[in-house]
Order: structure tokens, then C-alpha cells, then sequence
């Protein structure tokens, strides 16, 4: 397709070149660009179609990169990659060497932070707003934090909010109120923000007073926030309205219709210039400008490919005996578990569709989304183990992370039965390196009185969570995003902690792989590749990363001349490092190499190109076998 406007904005200054009402063509161009871009090369589509005329109207008011914006989550942010110079390059974001799907410092002087998971972006614009005032040249340069009506629940956002009302800063907080997460939003805050009005006319009017009194010597800046609360009380007398955003003494603004680019435009040239902390909240629509996204926005969060004429999504079709989602494996076991065990209840962070757990709305009293709060859902889930009941977490492994402390303090002290279900462990591929779940082995291993599984199978899985109804303390059982490798097996069965199985042993083979998780899979294949070549290997699953199964580790001590370890996720105090620790207090001096994901960032790609650069892809793998050497790591 043409882009007779888009073509020619290479950066911001292009487009504060045009009328602002040549605007609304700008963000039809940009709309259409995307529909047919992520059609093919797909992305986070839904919310960066709604957010299209705000980016457009931060770029043309403000004067980036010298004035920042930090986004809230870069699925929002395709709008402001294509205006900063990256219109011919997002055709291959989110592909290997292609830019990020994220807003990324390393890749863009206008992409100012790090935006992969949400609830941040108050609190790192709070830091750039303040630092500006407090170095000298910079007072005049603007902070815009963008941030979405689900993150500003988390508690980060709120503690970011907390202190913008307490230090003296000119930040500009503008609330994305689309009334969606991925999946409808939850909570009191939602049902809140979905109800709030205000004058914007009362908010000019109180602004020009303040200035007024301020010029007169009537009052100074240590008194504004005692005005601020005064002027706050009075309209909640007079409107019988109360304002969360005012109550913190941060001055708000709306809500405007933000998918009119001209009337944002208007409302941020008379709001940027003001002192003090700002929210203007917008309503904008979660795919706008593509009827099936508006309609039905869930799945249009990110689609997949699809047809841009019909709106036919590739996933929308589950064909006859296709192989299940390793999600859809522990949602159906959970909802099959909680059929005779009443106790079983589920947790999810925002995400019931994304781990499956939606499937427990069969028992919407034992069902709980507590949105973008991860921190909260461990706790909660500890509260609810506390008083007899049996939870399942299930959170992302790269969201996971930042509850670590209440999954040792509020679950693993207290020896809670409490199971995380670690979604997208491993590498995820185009999302990228926000995203990929590398760390949970690491840091759930490092925990007194955790157990922590990785099925290679579905049928694991599912015996796994059956087992867990038995045991007393914390589990961890982490699983990738993708297809499992089979349907799995009706019956569950009960299996033993800390037991692993051996898949191939053949006499005389020297060389042993132990693999934790589906990635397995490719020893299996690496092993049946090289066997032609006549080199033999035999093959351990260990499934357990904490307890280790010492006997078998005392027999692979004892038998193999080279023992190789692997699995998807980081070489640093991983499963690897668990078995060097104990071959070494066992006196162990057979040859031992560790595969996993060096310590190091790995970026975006496809699984399969992310495996090839770490090393624990079939080839690779395979040529480790052929070739073995020693190695000092």
C-alpha cells in the first residue's frame, strides 16, 4: 500500500512539520500500516492500534528525544518506533537481528527505558523528572510517563504515585484507559476509573488561582499541596465525588476521548508547561480502526497471523487431534483435579487466558485474577493455603520473578502447599529478552523446602500436579509456552519426588546426557542423529531439579567418563550448577559439560534460532556428542 505521509516522517520533526489537521490522516496511514504489517509478521496488535493518535500527539506537542516518554509495557508502542525513524526496519521487529517489539535504549536514543513488564514506568519517569530539576540546563525538559488503565493497578505503579505527590517534580503522567488488559480488567481501581469525571474547565480555573496566588505572595510552594487538598475537599463537597489522583495531590485531567488526536493534541499544548505532577486520563479503544479487534479485543491482543480482509486469525481453528498447548494440558488437569478435590483453587496475575486457568471458571468461587499484582498473588495464595486450601499459581516465569520474595517469605518459610505453575519457562522467542523465563530454575532451586520439576512430557505434567495433592510444603513445576509433545495419557498416575527415569542406556555407551524439561526432546533426536555415525549416548530424564535424584547421580558418577547436562534456561546456578555441586562433594572426576543459556541477554528470534545461539538445539547438541572434548567452565 501507498503511505503518502508516513513515508516521509523519518523522525518527529517530519511530523510537527505538518498542520495538526493533517493529523487524523497520520494515524489512518499508521493504522493501515499496522493491519497489513502484523497480518503477516505478527505482534501486539490490539493495543497499539488503540494507542496510535496518543503517540502521534506526544510526538508532534513534544520535542523528543530531548523531552522523554517512557512507555508502560511496549505493547502500546509501534506507533512511536514507526514515527522515530524505524518505519522501513518494523518490518522485521520482533524478528532474529530485527528491532525489538519492546521499546529498547539500546536500540533508540527516543526509546527511553525498558518496558517489558508492567507498573514501571512512574517510578523511572519520577527519577528522570526529578534528576532534570536537579541538574543544571535541564529544568525546561519534559517526562511523559504512558501508562495503561491494567498496569496502573499493580502496586509499583502506586508507589510511584505515592512519591510523585511527596517530590517536588513536573511529571506528566497520561492513563491509557482502554477497560481491557489482555484479559478483561479486574478489581475495584477498574470499576473505579471506568466512573470517574471532572471538569477540566474546574482544573484550569484552579491552576490560574494557584499561579495568581503565587504571583501576589499569597502562597508558596511549600503550601500548594495543603491548596491542592482544600480545592480537592471542596469539589468532592460540591460534586459529591471523590478523585484517588487529587487525593495524592497530583492534578487530573480528564477524561478526553483519546482516539481524537487533534483534542489531545489541544489538551497537552495547555497542559505541558504547568509545574507539579500531572495525570490526564484518556479513553481510547483497544484495536481501533479494525472492526474484529474493537469487538472482540482478548484475542486481538496479540492475534497471530491473519487475513486483514476477513479478519481470520491462523489460531482460531483447532483442527481435529492437534496436539494441545502445554497451558491447555495443566488447565484441563487442574479443572479435572478440582472436580474431587474441593480444596484446589487457582491464581493468575492478568493472564487466565494466556496459563489456561480460565478453564476454572467451572468454579467461579475458586477462580481468582488479581490482575497486574504478582507480588499479591503468591501472598494471597499463601493466605489461602494458610487456611486449608490447595492453590495453584500460575504466572509466567519472567513475572514470576518479581515476587521472590513473597514466595520465600509469605509461602517457602511457612512450608505452605502452595504450586507455581511456571508458564513460558525457557525461551520464548519474538518477545524477546523482557520476556524469556530463564531464571526460575535458578532462583526457586536457591529456596529451603522447594521442590522444583520440569516435566520432558505432558503425561509428567499431569502426574506431577496428581502427585502434589500428597505432598505438605511449596512445588515449582516449570513448563514452556507451545505445543506439548503428545495428548497425554488419561490416567494419572502418582510419581515419586526427586525420581528420575532413564530413556536410552545401552552397554558401553561413556557418555551420558541428563535433561531436565521438554528440551530433552532434542537429545532424543541428537542421540537417534549421531547413532548412524556410530557414536553412542545414553540419556537420562531427570525431571527434578530439587530434590536431585542422588542415586542415579551416584550411579552416573560411577559408570560414565562424560556426563553432559542441558536444559532451557540459565547455565548460572542452574540444574547444571546443582549437578557440578554434588559430583563435586561427591569426588566425582568424570568429564562433566553444562548446555543451557549462557550469562548473557539473549534477544528476540524465533525458539528454534535462540536455541541454535545457545547451543541446546538438535545440531548442536548432536555435535557435542561427536566431538566430545574437555571444557573448563
Amino acid at each position: 500500500m501507498n503511505y503518502p505521509l508516513l513515508s516521509q516522517i523519518k523522525s518527529p520533526a517530519d511530523l510537527k512539520s505538518l498542520p495538526v489537521d493533517r493529523l487524523p490522516e497520520v494515524c489512518q496511514e499508521i493504522r493501515h500500516y499496522l493491519i497489513n504489517s502484523l497480518s503477516s509478521n505478527p505482534g501486539h496488535f490490539g493495543s497499539s492500534m488503540g494507542a496510535v493518535d496518543i503517540i502521534v500527539a506526544l510526538h508532534y506537542v513534544f520535542d523528543t528525544p530531548r523531552d522523554r516518554i517512557v512507555y508502560d509495557v511496549g505493547h502500546q508502542a509501534y506507533s512511536h518506533k514507526i514515527l522515530t525513524g524505524r518505519f522501513e526496519a518494523f518490518e522485521n521487529q520482533r524478528k532474529k537481528n530485527g528491532i525489538s517489539g519492546f521499546p529498547f535504549p539500546f536500540e533508540s536514543e527516543y526509546d527511553t527505558f525498558v518496558c517489558g513488564h508492567a507498573g514501571n514506568s512512574i517510578s523511572a519517569a519520577l527519577g528522570m523528572a526529578i534528576a532534570d530539576l536537579n541538574t543544571p540546563g535541564q529544568e525546561d525538559r519534559k517526562t511523559v510517563a504512558l501508562i495503561g488503565d491494567a498496569s496502573i493497578s499493580c502496586g509499583l505503579a502506586f508507589e510511584g504515585l505515592n512519591n510523585a505527590s511527596q517530590n517536588p517534580n513536573n511529571l506528566l503522567i497520561i492513563l491509557n484507559d482502554n477497560d481491557m488488559s489482555i484479559d478483561d480488567n479486574v478489581g475495584a481501581l477498574h470499576r473505579y476509573l471506568s466512573e470517574i469525571t471532572t471538569s477540566a474547565g474546574y482544573n484550569r480555573i484552579r491552576y490560574k488561582l494557584y499561579t495568581k496566588f503565587r504571583k501576589w505572595g499569597l502562597i508558596e510552594d511549600k503550601g500548594k499541596g495543603m491548596m491542592l487538598r482544600f480545592n480537592n475537599a471542596l469539589k468532592s463537597l460540591v460534586s459529591h465525588e471523590q478523585n484517588i489522583f487529587e487525593g495524592l495531590n497530583i492534578r487530573y485531567f480528564g477524561p478526553f476521548n483519546g482516539n481524537d488526536v487533534q483534542k489531545v493534541v489541544k489538551v497537552l499544548q495547555d497542559i505541558k508547561d504547568m509545574e507539579g505532577p500531572r495525570i490526564l486520563h484518556l479513553h481510547t479503544r483497544k484495536g481501533k480502526g479494525y472492526a474484529a479487534a474493537e469487538e472482540n479485543p482478548a484475542p486481538w491482543h496479540a492475534p497471530g497471523k491473519f487475513d486483514p480482509t476477513t479478519a481470520h486469525r491462523q489460531a482460531e481453528a483447532k483442527k481435529s487431534g492437534q496436539v494441545p498447548l502445554w497451558q491447555e494440558v495443566f488447565g484441563d488437569t487442574l479443572v479435572e483435579l478440582a472436580d474431587t478435590h474441593p480444596e484446589i483453587v487457582a491464581v493468575t496475575a492478568a493472564m487466565p487466558t494466556g496459563t489456561s486457568v480460565c478453564k476454572m471458571n467451572k468454579f467461579p468461587d475458586r477462580m481468582f485474577d488479581v490482575g497486574i499484582s504478582e507480588g499479591h498473588a503468591v501472598t494471597f495464595a499463601g493466605g489461602l493455603a494458610a487456611a486449608g486450601k490447595r492453590p495453584f499459581v500460575a504466572i509466567y516465569s519472567a513475572f514470576l520473578q518479581r515476587a521472590f520474595d513473597n514466595i520465600i517469605h509469605d509461602v517457602a518459610i511457612q512450608r505452605l502447599p502452595v504450586t507455581f505453575c511456571i508458564d513460558r519457562a525457557g525461551l520464548v522467542g519474538e518477545d524477546g529478552v523482557t520476556h524469556h523465563g530463564l531464571f526460575d530454575i535458578s532462583y526457586m532451586r536457591v529456596i529451603p523446602g522447594m521442590k522444583v520439576a520440569a516435566p520432558m512430557d505432558s503425561t509428567t505434567l499431569r502426574n506431577i500436579m496428581y502427585s502434589s495433592l500428597k505432598w505438605d510444603g511449596p512445588l515449582a513445576i516449570r513448563y514452556p509456552r507451545g505445543k506439548a509433545d503428545m495428548e497425554p495419557a488419561s490416567e494419572m498416575q502418582e510419581i515419586e519426588v526427586g525420581k528420575a527415569r532413564v530413556l536410552t542406556c545401552k552397554e558401553g555407551s561413556r557418555t551420558v546426557v541428563l535433561s531436565v524439561g521438554p528440551i530433552g526432546k532434542n537429545v532424543a533426536e541428537a542421540i537417534k542423529r549421531v547413532e548412524s555415525e556410530g557414536v553412542t549416548a545414553d540419556h537420562y530424564d531427570m525431571i527434578w531439579i530439587k530434590p536431585l535424584d542422588t542415586a542415579t547421580l551416584r550411579h552416573v558418577a560411577d559408570t560414565y567418563d562424560r556426563i553432559i547436562t542441558i536444559e532451557d534456561g540459565a547455565k548460572s546456578g542452574g540444574f547444571g550448577s546443582a549437578v557440578a555441586e554434588w559430583l563435586k562433594t561427591y569426588g566425582c572426576d568424570a568429564e562433566l559439560v553444562r548446555l543451557g543459556v549462557p550469562d548473557e541477554w539473549i534477544m528476540h528470534g524465533t525458539v528454534d534460532e535462540l536455541q541454535r545461539e545457545c547451543g541446546i538445539d538438535v545440531e548442536s547438541i548432536a555435535a557435542e556428542l561427536r566431538h566430545p572434548m574437555s571444557k573448563t567452565e
